[in-house]
């Protein structure tokens, strides 16, 4: 599905960020990503779906016939590989003035003509399909609500259903739940984890909790290389040598 081989990052000011990431992830897994802020965890995501450029190493994805790498991709080329790679920020990045269900139905521009998009905008068979997904995330009843009237949580929910009618192989979630109560990050959450039926999940997640009971397996960022890939039930002395330290107070619940 997704396979990140020697990828390297430098920050603008030439300082290594991320020096040697390599990792392979597959349909059904939820992978999170963790380690302290600012160790290249954004970067990292925005590497693997071409939104940033990395300065070597290869991100290659096998969803669509043979692998096909994004890195060094374009134009048309870059765009076909992105639309089905699915992103989910922190703050859900909705249109507020537009409806939810315009909103949603946004992730199909990948997949149309961009003169369609702008003289004749969406059929009924899409706005069909965006229902569909509003309905798998359970927040159908909003589609005809502006999204600046929305909740946090419910907002996040619409991105999600934004991001499956990409019809993804691969979904991101960069601290999708790191603002939202301990409710309602649960609510995404459970809307989230089912998903990887058809998909594999990345997302980066600082409470030791959530990765417990929603993630497949767990990746440790330290110094720009992995410094550990395993089970999400992460030994208390990994977390002492991904973070530096011992944590006072290593966060338990989102919220909390």
């Amino acid at each position: 599905m997704l396979t990140v081989k020697g990828l390297a990052k430098r920050l603008p000011d030439g300082k290594p960020l991320l020096r040697d990431i390599s990792f392979q992830v597959e349909k059904g897994e939820f992978v999170a990503v963790f380690g302290e802020s600012g160790v290249g965890k954004t970067v990292l995501l925005r590497c693997v779906n071409g939104l940033t450029a990395p300065d070597s190493g290869e991100v290659v994805i096998n969803g669509d016939g043979g692998p096909q790498r994004v890195n060094g991709k374009t134009g048309k080329e870059l765009r076909r590989l992105r639309r089905r790679i699915g992103m989910i920020f922190q703050g859900a990045n909705l249109v507020k003035r537009l409806s939810v269900l315009e909103n949603v139905m946004t992730g199909r521009l990948g997949w149309i003509n961009p003169s369609r998009s702008l003289l004749y905008g969406f059929t009924d068979q899409e706005a069909e399909r965006a229902l569909e997904a509003l309905e798998k995330v359970g927040v159908k009843h909003l589609a005809f609500r502006r999204a600046e009237t929305l909740s946090g949580g419910e907002m996040q929910r619409v991105a999600i259903a934004r991001a499956l009618l990409q019809e993804p192989y691969l979904l991101l979630a960069d601290e999708p739940v790191a603002s939202l109560d301990p409710k309602n990050a649960s609510a995404v959450l459970d809307c989230l984890k089912p998903l990887t039926a058809q998909m594999a999940i990345i997302g980066v997640f600082h409470h030791l909790d959530i990765v417990r009971k929603y993630c497949t397996r767990a990746i440790g960022i330290r110094d720009g290389v992995v410094a550990y890939d395993g089970k999400p039930d992460v030994p208390r002395d990994v977390l002492n040598a991904v973070y530096g330290s011992e944590p006072r107070a290593w966060p338990v619940a989102a919220g909390q």
